[in-house]
């Protein structure tokens, strides 16, 4: 009974493996993953292969400059084998370049901005994931990764716009605030019309009230003369 898990943990390795063994196609989307953690690695290269994703793994921040060719912008979104880099998923915490550093990097490259980054983290701090969407990140997902999580991906990696309108509303959040501030205020403008057209029957009235005070004024002053 106790080798019972060790033996099916190895039965479904291998067929996870098998299925890495299945033939790529040439309308697969290639992903780049990085990620200083073996074990992480792995899993994320096989769940994404478990997606119909071509995969190119790397262990840090580093080596996946140097495969997108940063320091040389000829290379446009092309790696070393000359495949196109669909979408990029790193780690956050890297040792040598964190995640956020590697986002800054490719948002920062006038060839590399517009491919898809998703950061990956074990710890869920909300300033940290904020901090991320803001610079440009398309989603943070908390790890462990599920297969879930990879297919959802894939919507980044579609170019349809209807999915990247989506995209930007649900991500991005920061970019809420200002669209919610929008909305509202045609409500407060709406009554204004209302507001404004009520005060000319207020000053109606006050122009009336002065010109009835200054009859009774001149009425006034002839009585005292009478008097005298």
């Amino acid at each position: 009974m106790a080798r019972t898990p060790v033996f099916s943990r190895r039965r479904r390795s291998e067929q996870i493996d098998a299925l890495d063994r299945f033939p790529i196609s040439d309308s697969e989307v290639h992903v780049l993953a990085v990620d200083d953690s073996l074990v992480d690695r792995t899993v994320i290269e096989r769940l994404l292969r478990l997606t119909a994703c071509r995969v190119t793994a790397v262990d840090s921040g580093i080596r996946a400059l140097q495969y997108l060719g940063l320091q040389d912008e000829s290379n446009s979104q092309v790696g070393f084998d000359g495949l196109k880099v669909d979408m990029i998923i790193t780690d956050y915490c890297m040792p040598g370049m964190t995640g956020y550093e590697l986002l800054k990097k490719i948002k920062e490259s006038s060839t590399l901005r517009e491919i898809p980054v998703v950061i990956m983290s074990s710890e869920n701090v909300v300033a940290r994931i904020d901090r991320c969407l803001e610079e440009g990140a398309e989603d943070f997902i908390v790890k462990p990764v599920k297969l879930s999580d990879v297919k959802r991906l894939r919507e980044y990696m579609v170019g349809d716009e209807k999915i990247g309108s989506e995209r930007s509303g649900n991500n991005k959040r920061k970019l809420r605030e200002p669209c919610d501030e929008a909305s509202s205020s045609p409500s407060i403008l709406s009554p204004a019309p209302s507001s404004d057209s009520s005060p000319p029957p207020s000053d109606s009235v006050q122009s009336i009230t002065p010109s009835s005070s200054e009859p009774s004024s001149p009425t006034s002053t002839p009585q005292s003369d009478d008097s005298k």
